[in-house]
Formats: structure tokens, sequence, C-alpha cells
């Protein structure tokens, strides 16, 4: 009986079958200096041996790290209009752009002023949670209420999803050397891009009336001049006071003066009392569960410290029960910034807990009593955005947009700005109003060739 014999090794074959084949190159070698001292190149080759970039972080004095706080730099204003003046893309005529004197001053006029009143929405695209639009509203001196807005802002009165969710996260800073500012375009493998998708002022109007006159549709519509004079608040009043009200009320009608929505742009964000309940019972439930946690010695896993999300995503409503959401309306703000970051799990720990515990960033004071993860309901003002309601028999009414004479535009390059109906389609075809990137221009740019988005998400077009 002749005894088959063994057939050779293929050299096509895989030594080790559990290793990948792209694993296989990677390599170790020798540092010949410390890791910080090797020069950031933002544009440089993907070639790089993995093995010399430390893992998790991005290299030194990236925009990520800045964003992030593990980088202090002293002129974040500076900084970030010279890094957005380095990447302005070419856009067409019709595409709304914000200059760079322009974006340095809206930041200027507010810093440190208690009568600032900036906004910016900021385009996310989360490799966990997807794309998702964040609004943040100024509330002091240094910090903004944020939302987060999984399908942005609603553009067309005669939608058949007019609402939106706007989900509560975490008080972000604005500029100075906090952390989580306004003035950020940013990438990351880890976070996805961040991008500026309009900014500007806001204003808080006030809440229509049930007992006032109805108005005669046969009448014209009121002419922007009077209707901002029958509205304005009174010198005395600031718009932050006026938020700080209105928030604690749960109805915050809200008017944005950006540079590329339409003007006049209103939405209404409400919150109910059940929804207010729940949020508030489960910060209780979590931040109770937290302290049974240090009592009996357990440590808690550490959270990298990002973005959060909207929890309207199925994906991200899981890492959103992992956060104790509570805040406090009688809370001692946060004062103190961010200085350098630690690789200390206990202070980082304290750190984290100190952000679950107030709901705010270091360096951001909450002073309006946000509760993270509360779900707030958003929707487009019509009759603000001088819309009116033709009324069909049978069938659901028509809202018509003003004639375009009466609303002129008043962006400083002309008439470049959105108009009604806008649709918000997603990173792949939105741009910055300040450089006119898309979110896979961040991405090259920063010089990040590993994320991976999520997919199935889509724009809300009907």
């Amino acid at each position: 009986m002749q005894h088959s014999r063994k057939r050779p090794s293929s050299p096509d074959l895989v030594p080790n079958p559990l290793i990948k084949k792209r694993n296989l190159t990677w390599s170790i070698d020798s540092p010949s200096s410390h890791p910080h001292d090797i020069p950031h190149r933002p544009n440089a080759s993907s070639s790089i041996s993995t093995a010399s970039i430390p893992s998790g972080r991005p290299t030194a004095g990236t925009t990520a790290e800045i964003e992030s706080g593990a980088v202090e730099i002293p002129d974040h204003l500076a900084r970030f209009s010279s890094t957005l003046s380095s990447h302005l893309r070419p856009t067409s005529a019709g595409v709304p752009r914000l200059s760079i004197p322009s974006y340095s001053h809206l930041y200027q006029s507010c810093q440190g002023s208690p009568r600032g009143a900036h906004f910016v929405v900021h385009q996310h695209d989360h490799p966990v949670a997807g794309p998702h639009y964040d609004l943040r509203l100024q509330i002091n001196e240094t910090s903004s209420v944020s939302w987060a807005i999984m399908y942005g802002l609603p553009g067309d009165a005669n939608s058949s999803r007019q609402s939106r969710n706007a989900t509560e996260t975490r008080i972000h800073c604005l500029w100075a050397i906090c952390t989580q500012n306004h003035l950020v375009e940013t990438a990351s493998p880890e976070t996805g891009s961040l991008l500026i998708w309009d900014t500007g002022t806001y204003s808080i109007l006030p809440r229509a009336s049930k007992h006032a006159p109805t108005r005669d549709p046969s009448s014209p519509p009121a002419s922007h001049q009077s209707q901002s004079a029958s509205e304005s608040p009174s010198p005395s009043q600031t718009a932050q006071s006026l938020l700080h009200a209105a928030f604690q009320d749960r109805k915050i009608r809200l008017r944005l003066h950006g540079a590329k929505l339409p003007d006049p742009y209103v939405i209404n964000l409400r919150l109910t009392k059940s929804e207010d309940a729940a949020g508030r019972s489960r910060g209780l439930r979590r931040r109770a569960a937290g302290t049974a946690r240090k009592r009996r010695g357990r440590t808690t896993r550490v959270q990298p410290q990002e973005r959060e999300t909207s929890s309207s995503s199925s994906s991200s409503s899981g890492e959103a029960d992992g956060d104790d959401g509570h805040g406090l309306d009688n809370e001692e703000p946060i004062d103190k910034p961010q200085t350098e970051a630690t690789d200390d799990p206990s202070l980082r720990e304290q750190q984290d807990a100190q952000v679950r515990l107030t709901n705010a960033y270091p360096g951001a004071s909450n002073t309006i009593g946000s509760i993270h993860q509360r779900r707030w309901y958003l929707s487009l003002d019509r009759r603000a955005c001088g819309f009116t309601e033709k009324r069909r028999r049978g069938r659901s009414s028509l809202w018509e947009p003003p004639p375009i004479e009466e609303s002129p535009s008043t962006s400083e390059q002309g008439p470049l700005r959105l108009s009604f109906p806008f649709y918000v389609r997603g990173p792949q075809f939105e741009q910055s109003v300040v450089t006119g990137r898309r979110g896979e221009d961040v991405l090259r740019d920063e010089g990040v060739t590993t994320f991976i988005p999520r997919k199935g998400w889509m724009p809300v077009m009907k």
C-alpha cells in the first residue's frame, strides 16, 4: 500500500490564517528620537509605518488634538483662521460663503460679552452615530447649549416630515483656551469629520399668544422691518437672558441670522413635560448608580471625551445609556479650563465624572440648567418665515412662500443665500460656509485615511 505524501506548502498561503494580509506588512522600528519630536505633515503619504504613530491619538498639533484639549494653544481664533484660510475651496456662483475676516469679526464681537448671541451649526459625520447636525447657542461669555439634530434644519414648509428630534448634548465652549469650541473644523478616524455648516447670531422671539387676533389671509404679509420692530425685545433684555427664560419654559422661538440660511429663518424648539421628567429621572438614576459603584470600590469605564450625538439614531442610543446626563439648575459652574491632557486613568475618570455631573465640558459653565440627552422637538415656524397658508377643500393646506422681492438677501457678498425650499443632503453634498469644503475634503486635509463612515443615513427630501 503506497502512502500518500503531504503536499508541499504553497508560497502563496498565509502562514497564520488568523492574521490579515495587510497586517503582515507592519514593522517595528527603533525610534531615533522622542515621538513628540517628529514633525507633523498633514499631507504626508499614508505609507508611513503604522507603528511610528501613537495608537488612538492624533499627531501632535493637529486640529483634532486642539479640539479635544490634548494640546493647548494661546489663541484659538488666530490658529483656526490661519488653518481655514489655507484650506479654502472654490465654490459655484450660487453657494453661500462667509469670508475669513467676517468669520473672525463675528467671534470677536461676541467673545466674552454678556450680550453675545453667537450660534453655529456643525455638520458632524460620526463613524458610529452617523451624520448629524449640532446646533449651538451662546448662553454666557464662555459657553453654549447644544442640540444634536439627526437630519439637519428643516427647509420645506410643505414637507411631510416637519418635526425633527433635537437631543440635548453637553455644554460646549465658545473659544479662548477652552475645548470643544465653535471655531473648529477638524477630522480624525475616531470622531469623523466636523465642519461649519452655518454660523451667525441668533435672537429670541416672543411666543405667539393664543388670544391674539387671527391674521386675515387676504392681507399682504408684513414687511421684515415691521415684523422685526414688533418682535424686538426691550434694550435691557439680552439674547442670553431671553434664551435662559425660554429654556426654563421649555418653549424657544428662535430666529437664526446666518450666512447660509434664508432670511428670515425662524424655528420652534419645544420640550414636553413627559420628556423633561424622563430626562431628569434618567439622570438621577445614572448618578445614583455611579455613586453606588464608587462606594463599592469599582472603577467605571473611562469614556473618551467626544461630541455627543443624537439619541434619535438607533445606534447612538446605546452609547447614550452609558452617560450620566444629570444637570442641576443651581449647580456651580466650571470656571477652570482644561489645560492639558492626562493619561492617568484615575484623574481622567474624575474629569469624566465631573463632565457627567455638570453636563459641561472643561472650561464651560452650565448656567442654563441643560440636562444630557433630553429630547426636544424642532419645527419650522412657517408664518414667521413669511409663508402664507392656502386652505384647500378636502386636502391639506398649502404653504406659499413670500414673493421674491419681499425676501431680500443681506449677505455681504450679494444674494448668496439659501431660499425656500432647501434640503440638507448630508456630508457628500453639504459644504462648509467658511471654507467650501465637504466632509471628505476635511478628512483629506487632516490626513485621515482610515475613517469608515456609517451607512444608511438618508436625507429628508419630501
